[in-house]
């Protein structure tokens, strides 16, 4: 069982991201509750009471015409039928502020003020403007009261009708109301409090799982992965945090891949260089021609040295983006043909020959010259690297329809199918006949990524027993 589950419940409320949720889904719950009231009280139920009065002075304005017609006794009476209609007192009264009828639930009432002493005051204040001719209105929501004075003819005389009705029904329905709108509230409140945990808890689980996976990746674990199973962009970026580490692992691969290559390759030209120079220092200093050879290889050797950290220089500033391409317009022949010129001193050197042809002299083209000299320099080297005393290399420019194809063909076992493709990776070597091991490992993957960058196709093919590394440029 896992305790720590037992102990802290609301982990997932412990961030502050998902405290902040959760608040701002309760604060949102609770402006509705707040509006839902404010709805209720300032809204319904005013036009609850204006409705009834809207609905009382319609009834007098039916029955008005029969007070100067009635004689207000029996059935017909109208302020029996208005008395009954309303929950209190009904009043006629004439200019000399006499109560002609006062009645009560449909009863008549004792004629006085004695019977409307509760109404006396409002009845003497707004009888004269009734009997003017004018409606009163009065709304009073403390009491639950209504007030409506009506000017009226009773036996061709002015006479005023004031009707006092307490809106009990109304009232009651209205308390009703704020009693479920309370329960309401208070079930909304907890249900969506609920909701509101298990929502920021399904929202802020997976960029917790996330966070932590980024921290145990930045502490050195790259076998961490959030491993969250979703369509959305959590899913998205959990996926992304996978590819990171998957990124990571190939990285550290390649970390350790490059000490060990480069330890390895480092430490032959190194103990040559200490070796023969302790032996000129020792034996050799006195003999110039066995000093001369010693100081050479030593020479040789520091120059293979700075070859190959200028490579990986280069190499690195290419992947990282920070050496750019400048394009500008030049001959293709001509680049070629200068790369071939400087790497045949070395060729000559291992009795190799190179042999150049060209569809044409002119072929103009627009790249970056530096960098794809560079590739053709990687290029041939890797061909003399590869290629056994006596036998010739042949560098080629032809005409296809894509553009111009440069094409270096050195003699050798064919590179198998299944390695191809990896040669032009980093520190990736495949071993044939002729190879002397004096590449620094990384000539190809640097070809490869000013190819690339130029957006020029490029591959190797094997072809009358030679392997032919090409790469096609457009023309202009």
């Amino acid at each position: 069982m896992n305790t720590r589950k037992l102990i802290n419940p609301f982990k997932y409320l412990s961030s502050k991201l998902a405290l902040r949720l959760w608040t701002m889904m309760m604060l949102l719950v609770l402006f509705g509750l707040a509006f839902l009231w404010i709805v209720e009280i300032m809204l319904f139920e005013s036009n609850y009471m204006s409705a009834a009065m809207e609905e009382l002075e319609q009834r007098v304005e039916e029955v008005a015409q029969e007070f100067n017609e009635s004689s207000m006794r029996g059935t017909a009476n109208p302020m029996a039928y208005l008395s009954r209609t309303v929950s209190g007192k009904v009043f006629l009264l004439d200019s000399r502020n006499v109560i002609l009828f006062a009645y009560g639930g449909g009863l008549p009432s004792e004629v006085g003020f004695g019977t409307a002493e509760k109404h006396a005051a409002h009845i003497k204040k707004e009888l004269m403007y009734v009997i003017s001719g004018h409606v009163t209105r009065k709304i009073d929501k403390n009491e639950m009261m209504l007030s409506l004075g009506y000017p009226l003819t009773y036996r061709d005389h002015p006479a005023a009708l004031f009707i006092y009705d307490t809106l009990t029904e109304i009232k009651t329905m209205q308390e009703m109301n704020r009693r479920q709108l309370f329960a309401l509230s208070f079930a909304m409140t907890a249900v969506a409090s609920l909701l509101a945990f298990f929502l920021t808890r399904q929202f802020t689980k997976p960029i917790l799982k996330i966070k932590n996976t980024v921290d145990r990746l930045a502490e050195g674990d790259l076998s961490a992965t959030p491993r969250i199973a979703r369509m959305d962009e959590l899913g998205k970026l959990s996926r992304s945090v996978e590819e990171l580490g998957q990124a990571l692992k190939r990285l550290d691969i390649l970390r350790k891949e490059v000490i060990a290559n480069v330890s390895h390759e480092l430490r032959a030209p190194l103990s040559l260089i200490i070796g023969y120079g302790e032996m000129v220092r020792d034996i050799t200093w006195k003999d110039a021609s066995k000093r001369e050879e010693n100081l050479g290889l030593i020479i040789r050797e520091a120059n293979r040295l700075s070859q190959m950290v200028d490579d990986i220089m280069d190499y690195s500033q290419l992947q990282a983006g920070y050496a750019k391409l400048n394009k500008a317009p030049c001959n293709l022949y001509e680049l070629v043909e200068q790369e071939i010129d400087l790497e045949r001193r070395m060729a000559d050197g291992h009795g190799i020959i190179i042999r150049f042809e060209s569809f044409s002299e002119d072929v103009p083209v627009n790249i970056d010259s530096l960098k794809i000299s560079q590739a053709l320099r990687n290029l041939m080297n890797n061909a003399i690297n590869h290629t056994s005393g006596g036998e010739s290399i042949d560098v080629s420019i032809t005409l296809g329809q894509s553009g111009a194809k440069v094409s270096v063909a050195n003699p050798g076992e064919p590179i198998p199918e299944s390695e191809r493709e990896l040669i032009w990776e980093r520190y990736h070597r495949v071993q044939h006949q002729g190879a002397r091991k004096e590449g620094t490992g990384i000539g190809l993957a640097i070809v490869s990524t000013i190819l690339s960058a130029h957006g020029m196709p490029y591959g190797v093919d094997y072809e009358k027993g030679k392997n032919v590394f090409w790469f096609i440029s457009r023309l202009v």
